[in-house]
Formats: structure tokens, C-alpha cells, sequence
């Protein structure tokens, strides 16, 4: 069985609602709801005052109707008593404002004030629920750090310091990890030792990479807690939190992966962008593989437009289905939207839904439920694995410290390098798995590094075993130039990596915003260049200056591969075809506007086009999935 279904809402309404809803629910094919994420203003309107009756009956009309339940703890909105009773819990910006309520996640991750209320909470519908019938899952929060990613109040100042101590053990450590030599800012005590708050120039790379490190470290140690609490009173029940693929940038989700027993992510399309479908793959690969490749859960998407882009565009006829089967064919387990019924008031009133305001003679409700019967249909897929092709590195901390102040160039981003280099293998029909820069690569014939300014030194020894040991890597510009303090190493630039590609750095050559340059053979390419020499390695592709631009070096039984500029998108996509080559990869020959993925023994085949199109002898009409098993 595949899970379908979304955020439901009960308490928006009133309770005569609430048999029709579970009367749709069942003629949609929904047979799980995510539910009371936001409800602890009505859980314990008062401190120590519980009212749990009205949850109690909506559980009851669920699991009278065969409707499993995700049941979230509510810690992601405090009651206004809370602020009122604890003001020292509010969230503090980098400015120094003290921001206000009125909407979610309006608190200090670090306050222990919150740490209390949210454990006691939890511990409350733990005894109340945690052996109900209809209790498929826990929901720990929702979308941790999603607006309050960083404090800088004094709480998480002394925080800080704590996990400072924890992490470099004396001052001593810290002013070398950190390069306080440089313009004086030595520590003679820890007290001295404040966030990296909004300051008169750029405030230490170092210290601010730490921050972030101690950010993501507060808000896992938040859902620690609670689903510690949940796993004392129902310890077979699996628990997780939704992750943020695409919109959040500060979590570091390789670390978080292993705390919570089912992946789940939410993914809302860039409405706006051409290449959203690709988009959408790639978040998906992404969170497959953060399982391990386990499958996941699709805990949160939209059936039509959002409410919070800048212009939010309403999906057409078919979308809805195409993008959840694509999440399916990518590994999801489960489809979830938000939400179940449209709210009529609040922030996001004019966000889709599963039931519009508009009500059942719509088309959004017809897709709903010709959905929910299509999966219905699909549950041999459910617990098979996707196969993969190749590995793309991938590094939350190579991203935060890449994207702070003062780099050579501004145009040089983490997403932007991933998101091409995705593409393009998107493009050629190959899967991507997502791997860390410290696990192991062996199972693959090709892995890509699109981004690793940090790289550390196991990573840079994990790359050259992998490399020696027969496989092929590409590196592109700008990685292994600093260490885990966003130090550079001794001597020329990549660093880490300059011994594995055979090649030094002199200097970096950013170009001016709208300037391109022609290679040797053809290729076009913008935004970097740089003066690369030879110690080792050789030069596939020049400058018209002569000196080199693309780079292979043969190392043990591999090669290691260097692209020292932005290519433009077709002359990296000729690259890779042909590393891929190389490799022993042979891309699929199909359509471009079509993509395959292997869930053995199933494919699915998903028509992105106008027009219908032939795969692997089966007719896949315009802007529809195909799912068929495949032939042994």
C-alpha cells in the first residue's frame, strides 16, 4: 500500500465538518492524515491545562474509517502564554531586534524555557496516544529551523560557548581553529565569545561557520528530545520530522538522516522555473538518498499553486499526478499534500489543497481522487529500491562556508554548480544518487563534485582511494580550496585536491558579470576561469591563451577529471557524455522530453512533453506517467 493523503485540520472547522471530511477522505483513497501540528494552543490552552477531548473524537472518526494517522507534536507553534510567561524565549535576530508572535516557530531554539514546555507536551500526548489503534507514525514539529533558523540572543550566546568548549576543547584550540590573529581577535576568555551578530564589516568566516554548525546541531538536539520522549511510550511506533529539501539551507541533513526512523520531506515546485520537473528529481534523489535509499515519505506537497512564492502558478490539468509519480518513481513511499481542505482564513488561505474551497465539482478533486485510486493500484511498488547510476557529492557545510562574505566572486553558488551538473545527468537519463563527500563511492563507475570549496582531508583521501581504485571523478572549479575552519591549506590552490587532480592554481580569474570566453574545442563558458599548470595531469581542453582549462589525470586504475570554468549548459552536457563514456556509461536513448526510473523489477516512464511518446516498446501519452514491470 502506498500512503495518500495530507495535513488535516479538524479544529478550522466545525465538529458537523468533520464526518463529511472522513467520508470524502475515503472516496479520495486517502488512508493517512498528518495531524495537530499547530494545535497546542488548543491542547493546553493554559499551562498544565489539557483538553484532549475533541482529538480524541477526530481519532476516533479516523480509525473508524480505516484512516491511519502521522500524529505531530505542536512544538513548532508555542501558545501566546508561552511568550507571554517566558519574554527572555523570543527570537532575537542578527540585529539585536526581538521579533515579535503572531505567527510559527517565534521562538529561541536554545531557550530551555521551550526545551521544557515542548518535552511536556510531547510526554502528554505520548501517554494519551501512543498506543491508539489509528497511530501509524510520530510527527516530531514541523520543518525544524524553517523561519528560525538562527538566534543570536544571550541564551544561545552562552550556548554557543558551551558547544564551543565541546568542539575545540580550550581557547587555545578555538583561536587556531578560528585564525584569531587576524585583525586581533584573540580569546583570553570564553566570555568574550559572543554569536556572530550584525557587525561593522564581515565578521570571521570561521566563527560564523561554527555558528551555523551550532544552529543545526540546537535544532537537532530539540527533536532529540522530543522523540525521545514519544519512543518511552510507544516504542515500536516509527517517528520522524519533515525535512526541507529544497527551501532549507541551514540543517545539516546528512547528520539528521540517522535520527529519525522514516525520511520524509516536503517539496513545493519553483511554479516559475522551466526546468521544475528537474528540479523536483533532484530533491527526491536527494532525499532517497539521505535514507540510505531506503524508501521515503513524501510528507508535504501542493495539488495546485502555493501561497508564499512571489507569483504563485496554479499547476494544469495532469501535474498534479505527474509530479507525485515522479516523487513514487524517485522512491517515495507515501504522498502527502497540504493540505486535506482549504482553509478559509489565516496565512494560508490561498494556498491548494485536496479538497479546494470550490469544493467536490472541481477539477483539483477530480485529479485528487483519480489519484488516489491510481495508487491504490501501485502497492507492489511500495518497498523496492531505485537503481542508480552515479554519485553527486553533495555537503551542507561546504555550502554555508562557500556562500559567506568576501569570496572572488558573488556568482559562484552551491545550487547553481549542483543544479547544472544534475541536469545535465538528468538530461542523459542516468539516476543520481546523492552521496556525503566521506562515504563510500566503490558501487559507482562515476561520481561528480560540482561544489566543495570546504573539503576536508578525509574527504579529499576518500576521493583519490576512489579514484586509485579504478573509478572516475569529475571535480569542478572552486573545490578543496579550505580545510573544516575555512582555512587554506599550506601551499597552491585546490588544496586537498591538488595532488589527486595533478594540477596547481595560481590564481583565480573571475569574470565580469555578462562576459564569456570560447575554448579550444568549441565550448563556450561564463562567471570563472582560472590560471591553471600542469603536475601531472593534462590538459583535454584550453583557453585560447593556450593554458588549461579541462584537465584528466590518470591515477591508480582511475582518472580524476577538472573543470576550471562555468560551461555553458550544452558543452557540459557534451562533457559528461563524454566521462560517462569513459566510465562505461551509456545513457538512455530516448526522448529528452521523457525520464526513466528504475524501481526493479518496475520502470516508470514519465512524458514531460506535448506529444506522446514510444519507451522501451510501450506508448506513453503526452504528460503521462507509465508505470510497467520490466522484462526479465
Amino acid at each position: 500500500m502506498i500512503f495518500y493523503g495530507g495535513d488535516y485540520t479538524p479544529e478550522q472547522w466545525p465538529e458537523e465538518v468533520w464526518p463529511r471530511d472522513v467520508e470524502l477522505m475515503r472516496e479520495a483513497g486517502v488512508n493517512l492524515v498528518s495531524l495537530g501540528m499547530f494545535n497546542w494552543a488548543l491542547l493546553e490552552p493554559e499551562p498544565g491545562v489539557y483538553t484532549f477531548e475533541w482529538l480524541d473524537r477526530v481519532l476516533e472518526l479516523l480509525h473508524g474509517a480505516d484512516i491511519r494517522v502521522d500524529l505531530g507534536t505542536p512544538s513548532a507553534a508555542p501558545p501566546p502564554w508561552f511568550a507571554r510567561r517566558n519574554p527572555g524565549a523570543r527570537l532575537v535576530d542578527r540585529a539585536g531586534h526581538v521579533l515579535g508572535q503572531g505567527g510559527r516557530q517565534s521562538f529561541c531554539p536554545s531557550a530551555p524555557e521551550y526545551a521544557a514546555a515542548a518535552a511536556n507536551i510531547a510526554d502528554q500526548l505520548g501517554r494519551r496516544y501512543g498506543a491508539h489503534p489509528a497511530l501509524a507514525l510520530w510527527h516530531v514539529h514541523n520543518e525544524f529551523a524553517g523561519v528560525n533558523a538562527h538566534c543570536y540572543c544571550e541564551t544561545c550566546a552562552a550556548a554557543f560557548r558551551d558547544w564551543l568548549r565541546g568542539r575545540h576543547g580550550d581557547l587555545a584550540t578555538l583561536n587556531a581553529a578560528w585564525g584569531t590573529a587576524f585583525w586581533g581577535q584573540r580569546y583570553g576568555d570564553w566570555a568574550e565569545i559572543e554569536p556572530p551578530r550584525l557587525a561593522p564589516t564581515a565578521v570571521n568566516p570561521a566563527q560564523q561557520l561554527d555558528y551555523l554548525r551550532f544552529c543545526s546541531d540546537t535544532h537537532l538536539a530539540n527533536y532529540r528530545r522530543e522523540r525521545d520522549v514519544l519512543r518511552g511510550h510507544s516504542p515500536r511506533v516509527p517517528i520522524t520530522t519533515n525535512f526541507m529539501i529544497a527551501n532549507c539551507k541551514w540543517l545539516d541533513y546528512w547528520k539528521w538522516a540517522g535520527e529519525v526512523d522514516i525520511v520524509a520531506n516536503d517539496h513545493y515546485l519553483a511554479s516559475e522555473r522551466a526546468d521544475r520537473h528537474v528540479e523536483l528529481a533532484m530533491c527526491a534523489d536527494l532525499t532517497r538518498s539521505l535514507a540510505g535509499g531506503a524508501p521515503w515519505l513524501l510528507m508535504e506537497h501542493s495539488t495546485s499553486a502555493v501561497n508564499w512564492q512571489p507569483r504563485n502558478i496554479a499547476k494544469r490539468p495532469g501535474e498534479l499526478a505527474r509530479n507525485s509519480l515522479a516523487h513514487v518513481a524517485r522512491g517515495a513511499d507515501g504522498v502527502m499534500f497540504f493540505q486535506w481542505r482549504a482553509s478559509r482564513f489565516g496565512a494560508e488561505k490561498f494556498h491548494s489543497a485536496m479538497l479546494p474551497q470550490a469544493g467536490t465539482g472541481t477539477r483539483i478533486w477530480r485529479e485528487v481522487t483519480e489519484l488516489g485510486a491510481r495508487l491504490a493500484g501501485l502497492g507492489e511498488l511500495r518497498g523496492t529500491r531505485v537503481a542508480a547510476d552515479v554519485a553527486v557529492v553533495w555537503d551542507w557545510e561546504a555550502w554555508w562556508a562557500l556562500e559567506l562574505e568576501w569570496r572572488p566572486s558573488v556568482d559562484v553558488t552551491f545550487r547553481e554548480r549542483v543544479e547544472a551538473y544534475y541536469a545535465r545527468l538528468w538530461e542523459a537519463n542516468l539516476t543520481v544518487d546523492f552521496v556525503h563527500p566521506e562515504a563510500a563511492l566503490g558501487r559507482y563507475p562515476l561520481v561528480v563534485v560540482p561544489s566543495l570549496y570546504l573539503t576536508t582531508a578525509a574527504a579529499a583521501k576518500n576521493f583519490d582511494a576512489y579514484v586509485s581504485g579504478g573509478g572516475t571523478l569529475v571535480v569542478s572549479y572552486f573545490s578543496g580550496i579550505v580545510d573544516a575552519n575555512d582555512t587554506v591549506p599550506d601551499g597552491a590552490y585546490p588544496g586537498a585536491l591538488r595532488e589527486l587532480l595533478g594540477l596547481t592554481v595560481e590564481e583565480f580569474l573571475p569574470l565580469p558579470a555578462g562576459s564569456t570566453v570560447t575554448l579550444s574545442d568549441g565550448s563556450t563558458a561564463d562567471v570563472w576561469t582560472e590560471d591553471v599548470h600542469l603536475a601531472g595531469a593534462r590538459a583535454v581542453v584550453s583557453y585560447v591563451d593556450g593554458s588549461p582549462a579541462i584537465t584528466r589525470h590518470e591515477r591508480g586504475s582511475g582518472a580524476a577529471w577538472y573543470v576550471s570554468t562555468r560551461l555553458h549548459d550544452e558543452f557540459l552536457g557534451r562533457l559528461l557524455r563524454r566521462v560517462c563514456a569513459e566510465a562505461g556509461l551509456a545513457p538512455a536513448d530516448l526522448p529528452s522530453t521523457v525520464e526513466l526510473v528504475r524501481r526493479p523489477p518496475f520502470a516508470v516512464a514519465i512524458n514531460h512533453g506535448a506529444e506522446p511518446v514510444r519507451v522501451h516498446g510501450r506508448d506513453v501519452p503526452a504528460g503521462e506517467v507509465l508505470v510497467f514491470r520490466e522484462e526479465a
